[in-house]
């Protein structure tokens, strides 16, 4: 195993660890929330897998972006919530319901809209694009459903123990994936500084603002899923982006760190943001304001 294999492999059992975390201080309730509220499914499947997949298909069509850009653009617009996302937003205030609900659901849904995106591209391109639901579903099972669904049932039957236990796995996690995300980011860093520029940094920016906005409104009813929804909305699973990306154009070298760009160019803007709206929005005792 060479060490860029090793880097990823961290990561990849970072990833897991946190979404166990997640799943040890969840119930099947909590996971299935969503789908007993149909009002807030719609709201979040308009934001995620309606609004930014055509806004994404718009920037592609009427931009002459670097093709690398592109296929980020498009990637990243129907892939579902990053993995490390919710933990970081129910300790800014998230309801731990609706966080934890909205990672399965859009996990689940994923199976059939990126299948169903990929023939919207094909059509809208003329150019061969798939992703078999069954890829799809291998991802969302190793990245988020699996240990999720492991660690709900863990809670099941030993809920004082997976109490105690979660933040120790959850510290776990931080303390790999900041082992392995420095290295990730040296090696890309080298290949980033070539898509920056030709209006790039401004494109992925307009895409970050736009889902973030679309999110904020369309969150519903309380602040505190608002903020969840425009953070989800704005911030994507980078893995099946970039599986995405890699299964449809493997000669590709770019798009990987088109991706690795994208997050860092909204994790920046979230951050900026979020500071400013905390001094303009009062907190309440439920509903503290959202941080990147």
């Amino acid at each position: 195993m060479n060490f860029l294999s090793a880097i990823l492999l961290l990561l990849k059992i970072s990833i897991f660890l946190n979404v166990l975390a997640i799943g040890l201080k969840a119930t099947f309730a909590d996971a299935t929330s969503l789908f007993r509220q149909p009002s807030a499914l719609i709201r979040a499947f308009l934001s995620m897998n309606v609004v930014m997949p055509l806004i994404a298909l718009a920037l592609a069509v009427s931009i002459n972006l670097h093709p690398a850009v592109r296929i980020a653009l498009l990637a990243l617009s129907v892939s579902p919530v990053p993995p490390l996302l919710p933990q970081k937003a129910m300790k800014q205030g998230g309801q731990e319901d609706y966080t934890i609900g909205l990672l399965i659901t859009m996990a689940l849904l994923s199976i059939v809209v990126i299948p169903a995106a990929m023939e919207l591209f094909q059509m809208s391109f003329g150019v061969p694009l798939r992703m078999s639901a069954g890829a799809v579903t291998s991802l969302v099972m190793k990245t988020v459903l699996g240990p999720a669904l492991l660690g709900s049932l863990a809670h099941a039957l030993f809920p004082m123990l997976t109490e105690r236990i979660a933040k120790l796995v959850a510290t776990l996690a931080s303390l790999l994936l900041a082992l392995g995300i420095l290295p990730v980011l040296f090696v890309f860093s080298r290949t980033v500084v070539d898509l920056v520029g030709d209006g790039t940094l401004l494109v992925f920016a307009g895409f970050a603002v736009v889902g973030l906005l679309f999110g904020y409104s369309l969150g519903g009813p309380g602040l505190s899923r608002k903020r969840v929804l425009a953070l989800a909305t704005s911030s994507r699973h980078p893995g099946i982006a970039a599986a995405i990306a890699h299964t449809n154009f493997p000669n590709q070298k770019l798009a990987a760190p088109a991706i690795v760009l994208y997050l860092i160019v909204n994790t920046l803007l979230v951050s900026l943001i979020s500071k400013k709206t905390q001094k303009k929005e009062p907190s309440t005792s439920d509903e503290r304001p959202m941080a990147a």
